[in-house]
């Protein structure tokens, strides 16, 4: 099988069809599988889940968990996954038509174990912005990797590699990706990019990371940058990516954070 797709669902009735849409046109003939796991919603999501198992019953798998989380659905889904390669894509969100064949013919070719992609950001007011992908061929490509603050859905990545390197994502915090993600580089060599948007990424207001109301999560930033610099001290590379983890921290902490933290002056 030569990819796994894993999508968590809670409360994603508005969005699910498109996604599962995509993913299945993007695949075609291509053998995979989708994972679709559902963590505890309480809309209509588990109804929308149960007829698309129905009716692609070979291609889809349906599974439950409790705990609560993304952190949580992800590390599920990838000990689920069969697939040489797995991806993670979000409910609300919608992957390109040729996306799937373009990541697999990239990867096979120096049998990656990590290829990134660009990515198109859609907002509600029809405006959009493109993240481009960290290309390959740049000589400071680890560096600027570092920096990007990428998110879990703009990877694939190799099985293999993910459970050989015992990658998981903390749970029980959100921020869970920027603890993880920019840490990845520095167990391979074998990275190949892809400078196109392939991954079509909607800004919903009503995510995790866009609350309207207080929530003491907000504070999870202090522990997901303190097992990001962990991460770099075990693999002995504080030093070699000094500049560039400092200028995750003050972005991310500084500029972009202080933002959350100044909408609840209370």
């Amino acid at each position: 099988m030569k990819i796994s797709i894993i999508i968590p669902v809670y409360n994603a009735e508005k969005y699910l069809k498109r996604c599962l849409n995509s993913v299945i046109e993007s695949l075609g003939k291509i053998e995979g599988e989708i994972l679709i796991i559902d963590n505890k919603s309480t809309d209509n999501s588990l109804i929308l889940m149960k007829a698309y198992l129905k009716k692609y019953p070979k291609l889809i798998k349906l599974f439950d968990c409790t705990t609560p989380g993304a952190a949580a659905v992800r590390n599920f889904g990838a000990k689920k996954a069969r697939g040489d390669y797995i991806w993670f894509v979000d409910a609300d969100d919608e992957i390109t038509k040729d996306s799937i064949g373009k990541l697999l013919e990239c990867a096979d070719k120096i049998k990656a174990d990590l290829v990134m992609f660009g990515m198109e950001r859609r907002y509600p007011d029809g405006k959009k912005n493109y993240l481009s992908a960290v290309k390959s061929t740049e000589k400071d490509f680890k560096s600027r990797f570092v920096r990007y603050g990428l998110g879990p859905v703009q990877v694939l990545i190799k099985r293999s590699w993910w459970v050989k390197n015992d990658f998981r994502f903390r749970e029980g915090i959100i921020h869970e990706d920027m603890e993880l993600m920019s840490s990845l580089i520095l167990f391979t060599d074998k990275y190949a990019a892809i400078d196109e948007p392939l991954y079509f990424y909607y800004q919903n207001s009503n995510s995790v990371l866009h609350k309207t109301t207080f929530d003491t999560h907000i504070f999870d930033i202090f522990p997901a940058l303190t097992g990001l610099y962990e991460r770099f001290k075990n693999a002995s590379a504080t030093k070699t990516f000094h500049d560039e983890l400092e200028w995750f921290f003050i972005w991310n902490l500084l500029i972009d954070s202080v933002k959350d933290f100044a909408a609840f002056p209370e």
